[in-house]
C-alpha cells in the first residue's frame, strides 16, 4: 500500500525476536519503522522523531505499556496508539481503552491481524484529523474574518461573500463609516483562492495627493524629488493577491484616469516609466459617499464609478441590526478584557438595553469603543449603568425619519413606491421585503394586493 509509505511507526517490544519480527512485518507493508526495548527509550525517540502510530506490548521492564500510553496521552492528547496484551487479558484491554488507546491486539496475532488494525487505527486518526481541519475552516468561514452577526442584514452579507469569493469580481463595498467595510474585504480574500497571496489596504483619504501616484503604481529611481529608490507600487505589491481601496470617493480624479485603465487593461506603468506591467489583482473598493452624487457633482468618474460598481455590497448600520448588539457587545468585552489583562464584567440587562436603544452614529467601531471604556470602568466588576452613553439622533428625535413637505404629497403614491423598492431591494422576495418596512407578513400581502403588486 503506497499511502503507507509516509506513516511511521514506533514499535515498542522488550523481545529482541518478536521486536525483528513485527519490524519485517511492519515494514515489507509499506511503514516507516522505529523500534525500542522499553517505554523510557521510545519517549526519547519520540521526542526527538515522532510517529505517527506506536504499537507498543503492555508488558515492559520499569513503565509498563498503560503507564507508556498515560504519558504519551499528556504530552499529544491525539496520538494514534495501538496495545498488544498478553492471551486472555480482558482486564489489560479494557484498561488500554480507557487510557486512550486506539485498539488492542491479544497475542498471539496473526501477519492479516497487525495489518489490518494498523490500517484501521490509521485511516480512523486520518479521518479525524481531516474532520477537525474540516470544522476549523467552517468555523472561520462562518466567523468570516470577526465579522459578527445573526441579524437577517448580515446574514445576506455572509451569503454574498460566500458566493463572491471564489470569483475575481471586482466589488464595491459602501456603508456608513465603522460598518465593517475592511472587514467584508479581508473575508473576500480570506475565503478566495488567493487566500495565501497579499492583502494590501490602503486608505486613499489618508495619502497626500501629491504622493498618492507612486504610492499606488510605483516609481523609478530619480522620477521625483526625493525618489532616491525604485518604489513599488501598491498594486505591484498586491500581484496574484487583492488590494482593499478605502474611502475610494476621496481618490484624485487624475489618479482615477490610470485606476480605470489598469482595471480594464490589467496594466501599470510607473512614474519614470515607458514600460507596462502586466498584473493579476482583485480589487475591492469602499466608500462611505454616495458615490452616484459625486458623480453628479464632477467629484468622481462616472466610468470608473461603473467599473468598479460591478458587484455592490452594502453594509447595514448597527441601528438596522440592534439583535446583534449583545453578542457584539460580548465579544468587545472579551477582546478587551485580554488586551488589558482584566477579568471579563458582566453587562446587566439595563446596560445591554440601553446599548441597545443607541442610535450608534459611528456604528460597530463605536461600539466596539464604548465597550472596552465600559470594561476598564467596570466597578466590582459589573459595569454601571450612569457609565452608558446616551446617543439619540438628532434628526430622529426632533423631526422623525421622515420630514413631511409643506406642500404635501400623495400618500398612496409614496406607499406604493416604497413597496417596489422594497421588492427591488429583495429581489422580490415578500418576505425579505416586509421585514425591510417592518410590516406585518399578512399586513405586507394586503398592501401589495391593494396596490395590484
Amino acid at each position: 500500500m503506497s499511502w503507507n509509505k509516509n506513516i511511521r511507526v514506533l514499535v515498542v517490544e522488550d523481545e529482541p525476536d518478536q521486536r525483528d519480527i513485527i519490524e519485517q512485518i511492519i515494514s515489507d507493508a509499506g511503514y516507516q519503522v522505529l523500534t525500542a526495548e522499553d517505554a523510557e527509550s521510545a519517549l526519547k525517540i519520540q521526542q526527538l522523531k515522532p510517529s505517527e502510530l506506536i504499537f507498543s506490548d503492555w508488558k515492559l521492564p520499569g513503565m509498563d505499556g498503560l503507564e507508556f500510553l498515560k504519558t504519551l496521552r499528556e504530552e499529544n492528547p491525539d496520538q494514534a496508539f495501538v496495545m498488544a496484551t498478553g492471551h486472555g487479558s480482558i482486564e489489560h484491554a479494557i484498561s488500554s481503552i480507557r487510557a486512550g488507546a486506539d485498539d488492542y491486539l491479544s497475542k498471539p496475532y496473526k501477519r492479516q491481524t497487525l495489518l489490518f488494525t494498523l490500517e484501521k487505527v490509521c485511516t480512523a486518526r486520518r479521518l479525524k484529523s481531516e474532520n477537525k481541519a474540516l470544522k476549523s475552516a467552517l468555523s472561520e468561514q462562518n466567523n468570516l474574518v470577526d465579522m459578527i452577526g445573526r441579524a437577517p442584514s448580515m446574514q445576506k452579507i455572509y451569503r454574498k461573500i460566500e458566493k463572491l469569493a471564489a470569483t475575481n469580481a471586482t466589488i464595491l463595498v459602501s456603508g456608513e463609516s465603522g460598518t465593517g467595510k475592511e472587514l467584508a474585504a479581508r473575508a473576500l480574500h480570506k475565503l478566495s483562492k488567493r487566500s495565501e497571496l497579499p492583502f494590501i489596504a490602503i486608505n486613499c483619504a489618508a495619502i497626500p495627493e501629491s504622493l498618492a501616484e507612486a504610492e499606488l503604481f510605483g516609481a523609478e529611481k530619480g522620477s521625483y524629488t526625493g525618489a532616491d529608490t525604485v518604489k513599488i507600487g501598491k498594486l505591484e505589491a498586491a500581484n496574484n493577491g487583492t488590494i482593499f481601496l478605502d474611502e475610494i470617493g476621496e481618490m484624485p480624479l487624475q489618479l482615477q484616469v490610470k485606476l480605470l485603465r489598469f482595471l480594464q487593461e490589467g496594466t501599470i506603468t510607473k512614474i519614470g516609466s515607458h514600460q507596462e506591467q502586466q498584473l493579476d489583482v482583485r480589487v475591492i473598493a469602499a466608500t462611505n459617499r454616495n458615490l452616484e452624487e459625486e458623480v453628479e457633482a464632477g467629484q468622481f468618474r462616472e466610468d470608473l464609478y461603473f467599473r468598479l460598481n460591478v458587484v455592490p455590497m452594502v453594509m447595514p448600520p448597527l441601528r438596522e441590526r440592534c439583535e446583534d448588539i449583545p453578542t457584539l457587545v460580548k465579544h468587545f468585552a472579551k477582546v478587551a478584557a485580554n488586551r488589558h489583562d482584566i477579568s471579563e464584567p458582566k453587562f446587566p440587562k439595563n446596560v445591554l438595553a440601553a446599548l441597545i436603544n443607541n442610535y450608534w452614529p459611528g456604528n460597530v467601531r463605536e461600539l466596539g469603543n464604548i465597550v472596552e471604556r465600559l470594561v476598564l470602568l467596570a466597578d466590582d466588576n459589573c459595569i454601571d449603568i450612569e457609565d452608558v452613553p446616551v446617543q439619540k439622533s438628532a434628526t430622529r428625535e426632533s423631526q422623525g425619519q421622515f420630514q413631511l413637505p409643506s406642500s404635501g404629497f400623495s400618500w398612496q403614491a409614496h406607499e406604493r413606491d416604497c413597496l417596489k423598492q422594497a421588492l427591488a431591494h429583495t429581489s422580490n422576495n415578500r418576505a425579505e421585503a416586509a421585514r425591510l418596512l417592518d410590516l406585518p407578513y399578512k399586513a405586507f400581502l394586503y398592501r401589495l394586493e391593494k396596490y395590484d403588486l
